[in-house]
């Protein structure tokens, strides 16, 4: 059982004694803090980008991957970005561009990735000035810098006294039945994504097989007789 009696950290957020698992630390930061702000930004990342284009493309659009309101993208982009330039807080020209930097290369193999593995890009920069494949640009690396500025400034923090609200136990079983669901959602979406690519490329290798023995058949001329008392097997 979680000790519900909060102590305080170096930066007069609660945190708390207890369960080993979720009070370990990365980088000063317990696992219970890093993984509730995970979901958080998941959920507001998603929600601002489906809001965006929902307006851009004037209906519903929803810019998961799954199902439900989850972009695990922004997740990790808000986390692993903070714990990097958190030690960068009172520096602020080493931040923005430093985290316009980071940003830029993360948003680079997050494109990659999904053109690799998804064949599609869920956004693209070929309209815009110094872009690179569509999948980065100027103006985007630019707005990473103040991003990155607002989160180690204002929104992590804000965030860590939202989660605080929150009693323990309850935080905790929120974040492990959050994060269960959204394993089954992805688990169902690359089930489908799988099975159609296999489909696919099954369907191509009959067509090349059908074809190879129809042009054998018709260079060789052999004809094969099987009599009443001869098996295939």
């Amino acid at each position: 059982m979680l000790n519900n009696s909060p102590r305080r950290d170096h930066r007069g957020l609660c945190t708390f004694e207890g369960d080993q698992m979720w009070s370990y630390e990365i980088l000063g930061t317990d696992i219970y803090h890093l993984l509730a702000a995970f979901v958080l930004y998941s959920v507001l990342g998603w929600a601002l980008e489906s809001t965006y284009m929902s307006f851009c493309n004037r209906k519903l659009t929803n810019r998961g991957f799954g199902k439900g309101p989850f972009c695990p993208i922004y997740g990790f982009g808000g986390v692993l970005g903070y714990l990097i330039l958190s030690p960068l807080r009172d520096k602020l020209v080493e931040l923005y561009f430093l985290g316009a930097i980071l940003a830029t290369a993360f948003e680079y193999l997050v494109g990659v990735g999904m053109i690799r593995f998804l064949g599609e890009l869920w956004w693209d920069y070929n309209n815009k000035p110094f872009n690179y494949r569509g999948i980065i640009c100027l103006e985007s690396t630019v707005a990473w810098g103040f991003y990155a500025i607002g989160i180690v400034q204002f929104v992590h923090d804000a965030m860590y006294h939202i989660i605080d609200k929150v009693q323990l136990q309850i935080g905790t079983r929120l974040i492990q039945g959050i994060l269960l669901l959204v394993a089954i959602d992805y688990t169902v979406q690359l089930i489908k994504v799988f099975d159609i690519d296999v489909r696919s490329k099954g369907e191509a290798l009959k067509e090349r097989c059908q074809a190879l023995i129809a042009r054998r058949r018709k260079t060789s001329g052999l004809q094969v007789y099987i009599g009443p008392h001869d098996h295939i097997f």
